[in-house]
């Protein structure tokens, strides 16, 4: 067991429903541990600057059902710097931290792991991103949330591509992964899916709009932000020059994505893994971050976690294509 007394948590990167709950169920999982609590608001630039205030059971009421970060998140161009890095440490040692939680995803645990190499200060990591693309855990806090989202609203952009006959390309979050679209694609029945992993055979989706039914009264083709066809009206331009008699549409769902209530799958799993990650403080694990596989609390090492993530299933792939026609 360690002998930290004193403990502190943050958000960085972008924000995802269910940080809330982490942020929820780290705090209050401290004091039942009758431990010392902190927040530090803004990330990495909030501990840079001193942003850092004890927090009590009152301070986590009524947020679990909350979308976004009350500690906020933001980015610190001072926190790549070693000097940065000195300050925040000294800050956190102003207060007696000796214990840190961070909820993010690969850019948080990439600072968390020079954090630990420099001064030696346990940390551990909760996967807050709505990308999904993190080793170590089924699913990250906010990636349920942000593919029903993507679902509610693409069955409302089918309802009016239904009336008009049209053709709609929606794009949704995805930079580097294209798990929401996959699944979100497969979810809403999408004709085409798009994503960053796989090269875009263009051929192969014309073929594919041509041969599904010439009666649909309506086709949605979902597209990841980050897949290699220029975007989402990229893509819009190639299919009318192929098909001209479409009646094409665009929507691009944007950070919609990332806001709203968190569902009661994310409130859950945020909830598990703040708990497991003060535990793990307490154990003495520093530099892991806290998952779930297979319904089990899980501990992988940042280095291991961060952009690590396996091939794209091709059995979902397959599923779409299946099913398109």
């Amino acid at each position: 067991m360690s002998n930290i007394k004193n403990i502190a948590v943050f958000t960085s990167g972008g924000d995802a429903p269910g940080m809330n709950a982490a942020i929820r169920a780290v705090v209050r999982t401290g004091l039942y541990y009758n431990l010392n609590v902190f927040g530090i608001g803004r990330g990495y630039d909030g501990m840079v600057h001193g942003d850092i205030f004890p927090m009590d059971a009152k301070s986590v009421a009524n947020i679990i059902q909350r979308g976004g970060t009350i500690l906020k998140t933001a980015r610190s161009e001072e926190f790549r710097t070693a000097s940065g890095r000195q300050r925040a440490y000294e800050n956190l040692q102003k207060q007696g931290i000796d214990g840190l939680v961070a909820i993010g995803g690969d850019g948080t645990f990439t600072g968390a792991t020079k954090f630990i190499e420099e001064h030696n200060i346990p940390i551990i990591g909760l996967p807050g991103t709505i990308d999904n693309d993190l080793v170590g855990t089924d699913f990250t806090i906010g990636y349920d949330t942000a593919i029903n989202t993507v679902i509610e609203a693409v069955d409302k952009i089918r309802d009016t591509a239904e009336s008009h006959d049209r053709v709609f390309v929606v794009e949704v979050m995805g930079r580097d992964s294209g798990l929401i679209a996959l699944r979100s694609g497969i979810s809403v029945g999408a004709e085409c899916v798009l994503i960053p992993e796989i090269k875009v055979d263009y051929e192969a989706m014309m073929d594919r709009l041509d041969r599904t039914r010439k009666n649909k009264a309506s086709r949605v083709i979902i597209v990841a932000e980050g897949e290699d066809a220029g975007g989402a009206f990229a893509v819009a331009e190639r299919i009318k020059e192929r098909f001209p008699h479409y009646d094409m549409r665009v929507s691009i769902l944007g950070h919609i994505q990332r806001g709203g209530s968190p569902t009661c799958m994310d409130r859950v799993l945020a909830s598990r893994l703040g708990v497991a990650a003060v535990e793990a403080l307490l154990e003495g694990r520093r530099g892991e971050m806290a998952g779930l596989i297979h319904g089990q609390a899980t501990f992988t090492p940042f280095s291991k976690a961060i952009k690590h993530l396996g091939g794209i299933n091709d059995n979902l792939l397959r599923i779409v294509d299946i099913l398109s026609l």
